[in-house]
């Protein structure tokens, strides 16, 4: 549909420019912002408004999203190779990106004071594959809430496509590309403006350049470089899906929590570096902590201390180590495990297959998910609790029902925890657990422990393992059935795929509505099955603890995302070997 096609009902243009009037004079009254400062807002406030009337205006037969197609067919994006890519290229672009990520890893912020900056992405750092301070502070988080967004509006019908049709289809993914360039904007700015500091010399340059403006520039410049990286890293996840092997989302959370992995088993640096190595401030690494432990304790120390110190306390105690390791056995076991239905085919006698379906049918999405949702209420909290602005929100603003937060960094180093711990309210109750140390000990020697529950009783850290606990296997299942609804692996999606490849289940008529009576005995419970396993299994490895605090959610997908790599390079090697399956598979044009 040619964008001159697009039937449009220009009235919407009125309110909308009224609307951005009295936003603009409600922002004037409220804040006084400097001339700089209101021309910026002005050009949000343009956009959004913009992107709203595309939206509205439509006025033709299809979804109102079919509007947004001047923006979607201009984004940037990356294209689809015409015909086979060879194995030998695709590794090359999957390794290349793979470095590039690494590189924009350790590059860090212009113009940032680096020690200042509060981490509101400390508890989920594994799995948003982000580093701290950097051009990839953001990591993936955007693209993932925009999927999620996308797909709770998609599942509940408030958005009416239908993403069997290659038009629909292609209108939700350009709709969603502008919501993860909304996502990326919405994190990176609350971030700035409280979290991310800009370094004094960088604000005194920027002031003497434009008096009056030097903090806001330096904000507005901080803000670009996240904007610019977490862009990036969406096109990097559009290179590999197009260019490489597998998915670039999940290649950067293994490679982040295999870099975590690694450190948490082998790091010979003590938890405090700079501080002399002792029984208080340990090698963080499970095995120079272990062998510290047993070079400079007798058997008496071990037995009254030590023992516990090596099995149980944080940093990375031989428990988690053994955590870690089971976490990737029950991964590879359950990504094995499988139900096989029997088809034959139609017309050519004989021909027989078998259609599985395995026990993650819905993969590790829904984990993903569902920890990126807890992300951003966490990161919410924050917000309602420590941000000038958020704070005088009524009824949410500044109230520990929500969540509260250390008062400062002193204070929070002072109960041995971060800013972003959340000490009370609902943000505790959905916080992760970081091993048996923070609930297991208390409930076993409160008078000893019960510091690591901050403040909080025994029984509330009960509660709060099962809230948690809850929260994941429940949001995993909802999650595992929003996504099956959406990739066409539900019941009638299958049933026509089986149908059109010419195969049946022996024993009953080929005919799409039998095929999906006989899938709906199937898929919707396993789907329930795959969604609380995976929530399970990631709630259990947290509150067990893992190595390098890569999260039991980070282990889950690191482990998932190498066995699913490893298989697809199996496939295109062997459609690599085979060009005849290529062409049959639609991998060569």
């Amino acid at each position: 549909m040619p964008d001159e096609e697009i039937p449009r009902d220009a009235r919407w243009a009125i309110p909308l420019i009224v609307l951005g009037a009295v936003v603009l004079a409600i922002v004037w009254f409220w804040d006084r912002p400097t001339p700089l400062g209101l021309g910026l807002v002005s050009v949000a406030i343009a956009v959004i408004l913009a992107l709203i009337y595309l939206g509205l205006s439509y006025n033709g037969p299809h979804s109102k999203l079919y509007g947004l197609k001047p923006v979607t067919s201009r984004m940037p994006a990356v294209s689809q190779p015409k015909g086979h890519v060879h194995f030998r290229t695709k590794m090359s672009w999957t390794i290349g990106v793979l470095l590039l990520y690494f590189v924009l890893a350790n590059i860090y912020l212009f113009g940032v004071d680096q020690a200042t900056i509060v981490d509101l992405f400390a508890s989920y750092r594994s799995i948003l594959a982000g580093a701290q301070g950097t051009l990839m502070d953001l990591g993936i988080g955007p693209i993932v809430t925009g999927s999620i967004i996308m797909q709770l509006f998609t599942g509940a019908k408030i958005i009416n496509l239908d993403l069997t049709d290659d038009q629909d289809k292609g209108t939700y993914q350009g709709t969603q590309k502008i919501l993860v360039v909304a996502m990326i904007f919405v994190e990176a700015i609350p971030q700035v403006f409280g979290y991310i500091s800009p370094s004094t010399s960088v604000v005194a340059s920027l002031g003497a350049a434009s008096p009056g403006n030097g903090l806001l520039l330096a904000n507005v410049i901080i803000i670009a470089q996240l904007v610019f990286g977490s862009y990036l890293v969406f096109l990097m996840d559009e290179v590999v899906s197009k260019w490489g092997i597998g998915s670039g989302i999940s290649l950067f959370i293994a490679a982040g929590v295999s870099q975590q992995i690694i450190q948490g088993t082998l790091n010979w640096i003590p938890e405090t570096p700079g501080s002399a190595i002792s029984a208080t401030n340990p090698p963080s690494g499970t095995i120079p902590k272990t062998l510290w432990f047993f070079s400079h304790y007798s058997a008496s120390q071990m037995a009254s201390g030590g023992w516990e110190q090596v099995l149980l306390r944080q940093p990375n105690p031989v428990v988690a180590l053994v955590g870690t390791a089971a976490i990737f056995f029950l991964v590879a076991w359950t990504e094995s495990t499988r139900i096989e239905l029997p088809l034959s085919h139609a017309e050519a006698r004989g021909a027989r297959g078998r259609y599985p379906l395995r026990l993650i049918y819905a993969s590790n999405i829904p984990v993903i998910l569902m920890s990126a949702l807890l992300a951003n209420v966490s990161i919410v909290t924050i917000l309602l609790w420590s941000n000038p602005a958020l704070s005088t929100f009524p009824l949410l603003g500044h109230n520990w029902l929500v969540g509260s937060y250390p008062a400062s960094a002193a204070a929070a180093q002072a109960m041995g925890v971060s800013q972003t711990q959340p000490l009370t309210g609902g943000a505790y109750y959905l916080s992760t657990p970081n091993g048996l140390e923070s609930w297991l000990l208390p409930i076993l020697n409160y008078g000893t422990y019960g510091g690591f529950l901050y403040g909080h009783q025994w029984w509330q850290g009960l509660i709060h393992v099962a809230v948690y606990f809850g929260a994941m296997v429940g949001g995993s299942i909802l999650f595992a059935k929003f996504w099956i609804s959406t990739t066409n692996m539900g019941p009638e999606a299958v049933a026509r795929q089986i149908e059109a490849t010419g195969m049946q289940i022996p024993g009953f008529r080929r005919e799409p509505r039998v095929l999906r009576r006989v899938l709906e005995r199937y898929i919707p419970v396993i789907t329930v099955i795959s969604g609380a396993s995976v929530g399970a299994l990631a709630a259990s490895a947290d509150l067990i603890g893992t190595l390098g605090n890569a999260s039991g959610t980070g282990v889950l997908l690191t482990v998932g995302i190498i066995i699913n790599l490893y298989d697809a390079m199996g496939r295109e090697q062997l459609m690599e070997m085979n060009p005849l399956l290529r062409r049959f598979l639609g991998g060569e044009g």
